[in-house]
C-alpha cells in the first residue's frame, strides 16, 4: 500500500490510497481524501509516485537507452502569475523586533526533512552556508540542498532515467544537435563588453553548483577514456550519461573518437534521502543566495581557511609588492598546472577556470581587504571579528547593487525587471518586501538551461589592452590555452591589461552561435581536443529532467505547438527545419535548445521562456532574501545613509580600486566606450564613502558559531 501525496493547481493537498496487485495484475483501487492543508503552488506536481520498472538497453554506438513503461504526457503547466507583494508599500519599514532565538519546525519542505528541532541564532550577519535565513523553513536558499523547478521533472521512468522522445526513442544526440544548431559564428555585440559576461559567471558560480560534478576538471568516474573510446565496463554505472560522438561529426570523427566523457549530476536519490518513489532533484553545494559565496565559501571550515585573522582581512599571497589569491591546497585536483605555475584557493573551487573569471575573484577579494583595511581606520576599537563581518556585509551589498541595479537591466531589461518586481525604479528609501513564503532556492530551468544560453557571450581570444586601450590582436590570448592555468594574470602586468581588455573588449552576441573554443577545445588540457560546452549543456538538461522546451514555452504565456510550424512565432523557420530534423515531435526539443533558438524580447538578451524563467529566478532570489542590502529591518538594516552610498557601487569602480594600476575606466563598464560613454579618470568614478560606517553602534558579534547539525543530517527518507 502506498500513500501517494499530490499538490495540484488549486492549492488543495489530495491523499490517495493505491492497493497495489501483483506486477502482472497490476490493478489499483483508488481512494481519494481531500485533506485541509492548503499549500502554494505555481504548477501541477506529484510530490509522491511509485518507480515503474525501467529497462535499460544501449545502442551500437553504446548509448544508453532507457524503455520506459507508457505513460500518459503531463498536462501543460499554466503561466507563472505574478507574485504578490507582502507589502502594500515596498519602501516601507519593519517597525516591529525580532525574539532573539527562532525555534523552527521539524519538517522543512525544500530538504528532506529536518528530523530534529533547530534553533536559529538572532544574528545580524548571514550564515555562510545560507541556513537559517528564513526563520519558518531554516534550509531553504542551504548548501547542500535541492534545486527547486517551475514544472514537473521529465524522466523517462519518471524517477531519473534520462529522457526518451515521445514515442520512447531516443533523443538526437547531444552532440549532433550542438553542431547542427550552434556553430562557430563570430558576430560581436555592439553595445556590451566581455566583463558583462563575466560577471554573469560570477552571479551563477555564486547560487549553484552542482553536487557531483567537477565543472572545469576530469571526473574520476571514467565514462569514456581521455581518448573518446568508450569504457564498456563503466557503461552499466548509474554514474555514467557519456555524450556519444556521432560517425558524421566534423571535428571529432578526424580523431577517431566515440565519445566524450559524462558524469551524470548527484540527487537525493543518490545520497538516501528519497525513497525511489518520486523524481529525483538535483543538490547544489553552494548557498543559493547572491552572497559572494564565491569569495567566503559556503561552509564555515573554508571561510575559517580564508581569513588572515587579524584586521578583519582576507588571507592573501604577497608577490611583487602585489597581493594575489592564496595558493590551493591541492594544486591537481584545482588546476592544470606544472613545476612554479600559480594554482588559486577561494571561496569557490571553480575560481581557476579561466583567466577573467580569475580576476574578478581576485578583485572581489582584495574589495574586502580595502572595505576591511578603511574600517579599521576608522574604528580602531572594533575586533577582528566585526571588522570581518562589516566588511562582508558591505561586499555582498555591492556584489548585489551592481548585480541587480547594473547588469540585470542589460539582460532582462529594465521595464521588465520593474514590471516583475525584481527591481524598483526610483529607488529613495529601504526595499521591505522580504516574504518568508519565497523560496529563495536556484529555479533547475534557470541553472541548467535558462542561465547557460549566456554560453553564447563567450570570446575566444582574450585582448591584453593598454591604458590609452589599444590592443595588438596578435598577441590575444587563446582561450582553451588557460583554462585552469591562471598564471598568465600574473606575468608582464597582465593583470591590468586582461581587467581592461575585458571592459573593452566586445562580448559576443547573444545568438546560437558558440566560439568553438568552447565548442571543441574546453579544457583540452594540452591536447588537441577538448569537450563541447554546448552539447554538455544539452547533456546536462536531460541528466536533470528538464521539463520540455514546450512545457516551459507554455509556462511563459507561448500557445503549445501542436505542429512544428507552431513554433514560427519566436523561432525562424531555418531553425525549425533543423529542428524537424533533429527531434520526432515538437514535444520532443530540449529546454535549453529551443529557448536559445528564440527571437529576443525587445530591450532584453533573451527570448521569452528563458526571460521569464531569468526574471522568476532573481524575484526569488531578492524577495526570499532576509538579508538583502536594501531591508528596513531595524535588526539587519543600513541606515538611510549608509544605503545611498551603497547605491553609488559600479563595476567600474570596483575594478578602478582593485587592479594594480589602472588610471582610465568608463562610467558604465558593462558598456563599450563611446561618445556617450567616454573614458574618465578612475578619481570621476563615484566612490562609496565608508567615513558613515564610523563610531556606528558597535555590533553585537558572535563568534563563529555557525556549525551547527550538518545539513546531511537535516536529510531523512522522504
Amino acid at each position: 500500500m502506498y500513500f501517494i501525496r499530490r499538490v495540484n493547481e488549486r492549492e488543495y493537498t489530495t491523499y490517495i490510497i493505491i492497493i497495489a496487485c501483483t506486477q502482472a495484475c497490476f490493478e489499483a483501487f483508488f481512494f481519494i481524501l481531500l485533506g485541509a492543508e492548503i499549500i502554494r503552488v505555481h504548477s501541477y506536481r506529484w510530490l509522491c509516485v511509485q518507480a515503474p520498472h525501467t529497462i535499460h538497453q544501449y545502442t551500437p554506438n553504446g548509448l544508453p537507452i532507457v524503455v520506459p513503461p507508457r505513460a500518459q504526457p503531463p498536462p501543460s503547466p499554466s503561466p507563472l502569475p505574478l507574485p504578490l507583494p507582502l507589502h502594500p508599500h515596498p519602501h516601507h519599514r519593519h517597525q516591529h523586533r525580532r525574539p532573539p532565538v527562532y525555534p523552527v519546525p521539524a519538517a522543512a519542505p525544500s530538504s528532506c526533512n529536518i528530523n530534529e528541532p533547530l534553533a536559529c541564532p538572532s544574528s545580524r550577519y548571514r550564515s555562510y552556508d545560507g541556513s537559517c535565513n528564513n526563520l519558518r523553513e531554516p534550509s531553504w536558499g542551504a548548501a547542500n540542498t535541492r534545486y527547486s523547478r517551475l514544472a514537473p521533472a521529465n524522466y523517462a521512468d519518471n524517477v531519473h532515467a534520462p529522457p526518451v522522445s515521445q514515442n520512447g526513442n531516443p533523443l538526437p544526440l547531444a552532440r549532433e544537435v550542438s553542431f547542427t544548431l550552434f556553430p562557430d559564428v563570430d558576430i560581436q555585440d555592439r553595445i556590451w563588453t566581455l566583463v558583462s559576461m563575466q560577471w554573469g559567471q560570477i552571479m551563477t558560480h555564486d547560487m549553484a553548483m552542482i553536487a557531483g560534478s567537477t565543472q572545469s576538471k576530469p571526473h574520476a568516474t571514467e565514462c569514456c577514456s581521455a581518448e573518446g573510446q568508450l569504457i564498456q565496463s563503466a557503461l552499466s554505472s548509474p554514474l555514467c550519461f557519456p555524450i556519444i560522438i556521432p560517425p558524421n561529426d566534423p571535428v571529432y570523427s578526424y580523431e577517431r573518437q566515440r565519445c566524450r566523457n559524462f558524469v551524470r549530476s548527484t540527487t537525493d536519490l543518490d545520497r538516501g534521502c528519497s525513497s525511489g518513489l518520486q523524481p529525483a532533484e538535483q543538490l547544489t553545494t553552494v548557498s543559493h543566495f547572491l552572497d559572494l559565496s564565491v569569495v567566503y565559501g559556503s561552509d564555515d571550515e573554508t571561510a575559517a581557511r580564508l581569513r588572515a585573522g587579524v584586521g578583519g582581512r582576507l588571507v592573501v599571497d604577497v608577490r611583487g609588492n602585489r597581493e594575489w589569491l592564496p595558493p590551493a591546497d591541492n594544486r591537481s585536483a584545482a588546476c592544470d598546472v606544472s613545476g612554479q605555475e600559480v594554482c588559486y584557493s577561494a571561496g569557490d573551487t571553480r575560481v581557476n577556470q579561466n583567466p577573467q573569471l580569475t580576476i574578478l575573484h581576485l578583485v572581489l577579494h582584495r574589495e574586502h581587504n580595502r572595505i576591511a583595511g578603511q574600517l579599521a581606520r576608522l574604528n580602531p576599537h572594533w575586533s577582528d571579528e566585526t571588522i570581518f563581518q562589516e566588511a562582508r556585509r558591505i561586499a555582498i551589498a555591492e556584489h548585489q547593487q551592481i548585480s541587480y541595479y547594473e547588469w540585470l537591466p542589460i539582460f532582462i531589461g529594465e521595464d521588465n525587471a520593474v514590471e516583475r518586481r525584481v527591481i524598483y525604479k526610483p529607488v529613495g528609501g529601504w526595499v521591505s518586501d522580504y516574504d518568508p513564503n519565497v523560496n529563495p532556492s536556484t529555479i533547475n530551468e534557470h541553472s541548467t538551461a535558462a542561465f547557460r544560453y549566456f554560453h553564447s557571450l563567450i570570446a575566444g581570444r582574450l585582448l591584453l589592452v593598454n591604458e590609452q586601450r589599444f590592443a595588438f590582436a596578435y598577441n590575444a590570448l587563446r582561450l582553451s590555452d588557460h583554462f585552469n592555468r591562471p598564471g598568465v594574470i600574473e606575468e608582464n602586468g597582465n593583470l591590468d591589461q586582461l581587467t581592461r581588455g575585458m571592459a573593452f573588449q566586445p562580448q559576443e552576441e547573444s545568438d546560437q552561435y558558440f566560439d568553438r573554443e568552447i565548442t571543441n577545445y574546453l579544457f583540452r588540457n594540452n591536447r588537441r581536443l577538448g569537450d563541447d560546452l554546448r552539447a554538455i549543456d544539452i547533456q546536462r538538461n536531460r541528466d536533470h529532467g528538464l521539463a520540455s522546451y514546450n512545457d516551459l514555452r507554455a509556462l511563459a504565456g507561448l500557445p503549445r505547438a501542436r505542429e512544428w510550424n507552431d513554433f514560427a512565432d519566436v523561432i525562424s523557420p531555418e531553425n525549425i527545419q533543423k529542428l524537424a530534423q533533429l527531434y520526432e515531435s515538437p514535444d520532443d526539443v530540449d529546454l535549453t535548445v529551443g529557448g536559445s533558438l528564440e527571437r529576443h524580447v525587445q530591450g532584453t538578451l533573451a527570448g521569452p521562456t528563458f526571460l521569464n524563467i531569468l526574471s522568476e529566478q532573481f524575484y526569488r532570489t531578492r524577495a526570499g532574501d532576509r538579508y538583502w542590502f536594501e531591508t528596513g529591518d531595524p535588526e539587519l538594516a543600513f541606515t538611510i545613509e549608509q544605503l545611498q552610498e551603497l547605491r553609488k557601487a559600479s563595476i567600474a569602480r570596483l575594478l578602478c580600486d582593485n587592479g594594480d594600476n589602472i588610471q582610465l575606466m568608463q562610467m558604465r563598464a558593462f558598456e563599450q566606450v563611446s561618445q556617450s560613454n567616454p573614458l574618465v579618470s578612475c578619481n570621476q568614478i563615484p566612490a562609496i564613502d565608508l567615513s558613515l560606517w564610523k563610531d556606528i553602534r558597535t555590533p553585537t558579534v558572535q563568534l563563529p558559531t555557525w556549525v551547527r547539525p550538518t545539513l546531511s543530517k537535516w536529510i531523512s527518507k522522504k
